[in-house]
């Protein structure tokens, strides 16, 4: 991608700066638009949450469920395709490590605080944004509980 300087026929590169404030918009957009997409699926709704977790209503496991078949397409894709990263680089899509305790004790460590917050860490910034002010106990939680887990990686079973 080359730009145009003030010299007539001198094309230059954008700067890493420019670079990186157009991938942080980029971000930002995506992320506005995610943040849509969870308040208008109800995906950040306690109610909703509460009632995929006594069975009451399908909405949630729809809603989970097609996110996992988009993602699995996305990755058929992003493995297939030789994709390019802004970069430059190509996209790699790894396997999983074998093995399932860690996926075991992973879920229910992130079920149970899903259960007991009524809300996964997707939408805790969407809830901020939204004026919810009660879920910043839970982002500081979660922000606590990423730290300890930094802190205790290398003494827990992988």
């Amino acid at each position: 991608m080359t730009g145009t300087s003030s010299i007539p026929g001198v094309h230059t590169e954008p700067s890493s700066t420019t670079r990186a404030a157009t991938g942080l918009l980029l971000y930002l957009l995506a992320g506005l638009y995610f943040g849509v997409v969870l308040v208008k699926s109800e995906a950040a709704s306690w109610y909703r949450i509460q009632e995929m977790f006594r069975f009451e209503s399908f909405h949630m496991f729809g809603l989970m469920g097609s996110a996992v078949f988009t993602g699995m397409v996305t990755t058929m894709l992003l493995r297939r395709s030789g994709l390019k990263s802004r970069d430059g680089q190509t996209i790699r899509v790894t396997d999983k490590e074998k093995g399932w305790r860690r996926y075991v004790f992973g879920g229910l460590t992130f079920g149970m605080g899903w259960g007991l917050a009524g809300v996964c860490p997707g939408p805790i910034f969407v809830l901020l944004g939204a004026g919810v002010w009660p879920i910043l106990v839970v982002l500081a939680f979660a922000l606590l509980g990423t730290y300890l887990y930094g802190v205790l990686k290398d003494k827990l079973p992988h």
